[in-house]
């Protein structure tokens, strides 16, 4: 085991939690769970009561990710269900290799002294149990739309679901009922490269511009995935390294400088800031329409 290094998460979205959960399926996957302890009785809601002796013993069988939830399996027929909230990061250590640290609220040490901790200042994250198979029915789970990297979200999927809707197209986008996981940097992103306004009514899109937002929005993820998700603060990868994705973007955090979709245009006056939903929604108003 090599020297102490974190997955870490600042407000996740759909990138940077399928980041961390690989980076837990490096480490856990496979290994049994020599000791599971909570060092407080609750998060943004309790632990489930009897977490650590139900994890106690058990063996990591595999991951999934769905939405901003990472399900942790085990041999034991149960999964853990984690949400990172706004402050999460998972520390992965060496056993014994120091004291925990602050705010470490639940530990899971393997039987090769692998420690992972959740950590969650600001307590907003979440753990609970529930039956594999039944992990789509958690309350949490159950609502959640189709997942925008999965083969069955194309431009008749995207079109149906907002047919008959009458609210902005980003608005319509952060719904997770409609897609599970998409978060405000991603839909800006995605909007601008689609040359869309965010402030557009659903229903008013053309089949062009839904089959060209579709392709953006999983062109878009792939790459940040692709290289880690966003830096947020200290967000960096299993491996230490921070993730670069916001190298790439054209429009997010970027109010009043030049956009890059128009060069030289005398109509562009830049980046713009609005905000929708009370989130920061940036876009070109030049180059989206």
């Amino acid at each position: 085991m090599g020297p102490l290094y974190s997955v870490i998460c600042i407000m996740p979205e759909l990138p940077e939690v399928e980041t961390v959960m690989r980076g837990l399926q490096a480490v856990l996957q496979g290994r049994q769970l020599r000791r599971a302890q909570v060092h407080r009785p609750d998060l943004r809601w309790p632990f489930p009561v009897g977490l650590a002796s139900e994890l106690t013993g058990a063996t990591v069988s595999g991951f999934r990710r769905r939405a901003k939830y990472i399900l942790m399996r085990l041999d034991t027929g149960l999964s853990v269900v984690f949400h990172l909230g706004m402050s999460g990061r998972m520390l992965i250590r060496p056993t014994g290799a120091n004291d925990r640290p602050a705010h470490e609220h639940m530990t899971l040490d393997t039987v090769d002294d692998i420690t992972v901790g959740f950590v969650d200042p600001r307590r907003f994250g979440s753990v609970d149990l529930i039956d594999t198979q039944r992990e789509d029915t958690h309350r949490l789970l159950a609502g959640l739309g189709i997942e925008p990297l999965d083969d069955a979200f194309d431009a008749s999927c995207l079109a149906n679901a907002l047919a008959s809707k009458r609210t902005p197209i980003k608005a319509a986008l952060l719904d997770q009922g409609i897609v599970a996981g998409l978060g405000n940097i991603y839909v800006c992103e995605a909007l601008f490269r689609s040359a869309i306004a965010p402030t557009r009514l659903s229903s008013t899109l053309s089949p062009p511009e839904i089959r060209r937002l579709v392709s953006e929005i999983k062109a878009t993820l792939i790459e940040a995935i692709a290289v880690g998700g966003s830096s947020l603060r200290d967000y960096v990868q299993p491996d230490g390294e921070l993730g670069y994705f916001q190298h790439a973007w054209k429009v997010y955090g970027r109010e009043g400088e030049r956009c890059a979709g128009c060069p030289g245009e005398p109509g562009c006056a830049g980046i713009a800031r609005i905000v929708q939903s009370g989130r920061s929604t940036f876009y070109c108003p030049h180059a989206q329409r």
